[in-house]
This record gives structure tokens, sequence and C-alpha cells, in this order.
């Protein structure tokens, strides 16, 4: 997430109460999580164990809970608590702003585009040319549409994050400020449900297709012409390149990249990231012909066991 205007660091510390280590004038361009971070953003760490993946990244601003080393050209803000502090940066530069309509009136719709009745379209939407919305869709603020895009009946567009820190006493929300970009000639099914970033965008790409009741989790990338079936689950930041197919009832972890081409067969589990143009199938996934040969062995065992029994009378 950019900030609409630069910040200095002295500026940002004084939003969240904190200490910094650093030039008080040291620009602040935007905040994000760690694997979309670019040199001006801020990128938040609280566990010792991910000190150095935050400090090695390419965020320059490190809102961290102890005073450490910081390399040459980086900064510190240091909080007690960052993750609370993040979601207060988050509030303080992308607040909730209630809607007014049920289409708002800062909402960008191209020609030729067809808003069937029944639609929310939240604030500072743009939808492109030649698309069809149809009934009972939920388009959150900031989402981006382009040109032909079907969006099928009850789809949610921009949803919160599922991502939560557990506290002693409850589950705290990491609060969204990304958004969902949806590019040229998508089609998406009805009952879809798509996450917006925490602090980016989730992006379908242009020519992939949803079928119905697909969920995509917060700040994943769709590659280009990927057919998604029925009931797939994607979590959150997976990373899919084109010509993916997933077929019904597939799941997919966190933080894997599936490669161009890859084929994952029905109700698999996926758990790691594939090779191009591979097929996979099972739960946990391995490549199709190695999981086939390995249940042909397992139907033999009967057989097996039932022969050594013989030899032993």
């Amino acid at each position: 997430m950019k900030f609409s205007q630069p910040q200095r660091l002295e500026a940002i510390a004084t939003i969240i109460d904190c200490e910094y280590i650093g030039d008080p004038e040291f620009p602040v361009l935007g905040m994000n999580e760690i694997h979309v971070v670019q040199p001006g953003d801020i990128v938040f760490v609280d566990h010792p164990k991910y000190y150095d993946k935050a400090l090695q990244s390419m965020a320059t601003i490190i809102l961290i809970n102890k005073n450490i080393d910081c390399p040459e050209g980086k900064t510190l803000l240091i909080s007690d608590d960052p993750f609370r502090d993040f979601n207060k940066l988050t509030n303080h530069f992308n607040p909730f702003v209630a809607a007014s309509a049920a289409i708002a009136d800062s909402v960008k719709i191209g020609k030729h585009t067809i808003i069937q009745p029944n639609v929310f379209i939240g604030n500072n939407v743009v939808i492109g040319n030649d698309c069809v919305i149809h009934s009972n869709c939920v388009i959150y603020d900031n989402t981006i549409i382009g040109n032909d895009v079907t969006i099928h009946g009850g789809t949610v567009l921009g949803s919160d994050a599922f991502y939560y820190k557990t506290r002693p006493k409850k589950l705290d929300k990491l609060l969204s400020g990304g958004n969902v970009i949806i590019e040229d000639q998508v089609d998406i099914g009805a009952l879809c449900t798509i996450d917006r970033g925490v602090s980016a965008s989730t992006i379908i790409k242009e020519g992939s297709k949803l079928d119905n009741q697909v969920q995509v989790g917060h700040d994943t990338i769709i590659g280009k012409r990927c057919l998604i079936a029925a009931q797939v689950g994607i979590a959150g930041c997976v990373l899919i390149e084109d010509l993916v197919i997933l077929w019904g009832q597939v799941g997919v972890k966190s933080d894997i990249t599936i490669a161009k081409g890859t084929e994952i067969y029905a109700q698999s589990g996926l758990g790691h990231s594939t090779d191009e143009n591979k097929t996979y199938f099972g739960s946990p996934a391995m490549e199709a012909r190695e999981k086939f040969k390995e249940m042909a062995s397992i139907r033999l065992i009967p057989d097996i066991i039932e022969k050594l029994d013989k030899l032993h009378e």
C-alpha cells in the first residue's frame, strides 16, 4: 500500500507513538507485507526468528519490537507491539469509509457494461467496458475490474484477509488495506470469494476462468488463462503462474508457487511448489504418475499377504 504522498519517519513515529532510529526526515512511501515490500516501505516484524528476513528485505523502514543493529540505508521504528501499530497505520492511511449508496458516487463504470439489480459497489471502484455484473454481487472499495469481465451472482470481491495473531485471550485481526484487481476477459462464477490483499493486491490476470464457489486468499496472484474448477480453495500469498489448471475441490497451501502449465487433479491437497508442465494428484499431492503407481502397489498388498500366509501353512 503506497501512501498518497511521501511521509517522514518522525511523523510516522508520532502517529503510532513510538521511538525511532534514523534521520527524522527519512522518506516513508508506504507499508507492505514482507513478500511485496519495496524501498521506502514499512514492514513489521515481532519475532526474533524473522528479524534477519525483515532487516535484509527490500523494506527500508523496519517496525520492530527490539532495538537492534540496522543495515546501512535503513531505519527502525521501535514498538512494544508492531502488529498493533501496523494496524494503526492501516487505519490512519486507509480508513474504512461507510457506504452511502448501493453504488458509490465515486465508482467509474465503462461503456456497455451491465450492472444487474441488487449489486453493491463500494468506494473508488473502477469497472471497464463490456462487463456484466450479475445480481447480488458485492464489490468492495478500491477494486479494479478490466474489460470484458463477467461476474456471476453472489460473488464477493475484496473481503478481508483471513489473518490473525494469537493473543493470550483473543485472536487479533490484521487489518486489510489492499484491494482486488481483475484483468481483462476474466470470468468468475457464482458464489466465489476473492479476498483483498493485506497491503497489496490480490490479482486475477487476463483470460483466467473461475468456476462457482472458488475461494482465493489474500495477496494471491493467478496468472493468465488459468482454469479453476468448482470448490477450489486457495490460501493467501500463492503465486499461480500462467496456464495452470486446478480441478474441483483442490486445496492449496499458502506461500507456494504453482508453476506454469501445472495441472492438479480433483480433490488433491497441494502443500509444496510445483514444476512446470507437471501433473499432480493426491493429498498430499505428488506427481500423478508416481501416485497412480503407489496406489496400484497398495492394491496388491492383500494378495501378497494371502500368498505369504499360504507359504506358512
